[in-house]
């Protein structure tokens, strides 16, 4: 056989010695992965936790940690872990020779979101039930950042008058309408509700002393004063009007 006839047969041959040295290294790699020595004996749970535990984390690995250190698919275990109710994040990464850490960061409730869930600070609503006490917010799901970040705002105005807001609503004409732990209510109506709240907070020991009464309403629809009510008991006109 001539040296010409010979090249393709060489080069056929040698292309099938690189696939079946590359198949070799590929089922020993794949043996060599599989061996018990690099099973995952370990899982280091981090952060501050308060609600998720030990019991919960247990049972969420055994059922969603599949493979080993070099195997295991670290996006489905961060995945499984943030679909607990009290995660908000979780960061996954390995350690040498056995071990997966978790990062968690839990929620921080902010207060209770249409009657059935929570909110927490940043915003985000989760189910999970409230260990303590918490204000109620309301309105569409879309508006939970914005009506968390007014809360906020409303309730450092407030703060210096020694109240509390108890319940905050967002209308689905976007009225502002909130409740104090005084039991005052107060409407702010769409436009401006801040700086209208403000005005009325920075008035308010000077009116309750020319009232004689703490209101138990306050109407801030007004673009040059509001209206309160009085408690019954004490009322001598359904209302008064106060310009600003």
């Amino acid at each position: 056989m001539s040296t010409q006839a010979r090249a393709p047969i060489e080069l056929l041959a040698n292309a099938l010695y690189l696939c079946a040295g590359l198949l070799l290294t590929y089922a020993l790699l794949a043996w060599l992965l599989a061996l018990p020595a690099f099973d995952l004996r370990h899982i280091d749970i981090r952060g501050q936790l308060k609600h998720v535990d030990e019991a919960q984390i247990k049972l969420l690995g055994s059922r969603n940690i599949r493979g080993n250190f070099f195997t295991a698919e670290l996006d489905d275990v961060r995945a499984a872990f943030e679909k607990l109710p009290w995660v908000d994040a979780a960061r996954v990464s390995r350690r040498w020779p056995d071990r997966l850490v978790v990062e968690l960061e839990e929620h921080q409730p902010l207060a209770i979101w249409n009657g059935r869930q929570l909110v927490s600070v940043s915003g985000r609503v989760f189910n999970a039930l409230p260990d303590r006490p918490l204000p109620e917010l309301n309105g569409a799901d879309a508006s939970a950042p914005e009506v968390s970040r007014t809360y906020r705002a409303f309730s450092a105005r407030l703060a210096p008058l020694g109240m509390q807001i108890r319940t905050l609503s967002l209308s689905p004409r976007h009225a502002w309408r909130l409740k104090t732990d005084t039991g005052l209510e107060i409407a702010l109506g769409r436009q401006d509700a801040e700086p209208r709240l403000a005005r009325l907070a920075a008035s308010w020991t000077q009116m309750v002393e020319r009232l004689g009464a703490v209101p138990v309403y306050a109407d801030l629809r007004y673009s040059d004063g509001f209206a309160l009510r009085l408690p019954t008991a004490v009322a001598t006109t359904p209302a008064h009007r106060v310009e600003s």
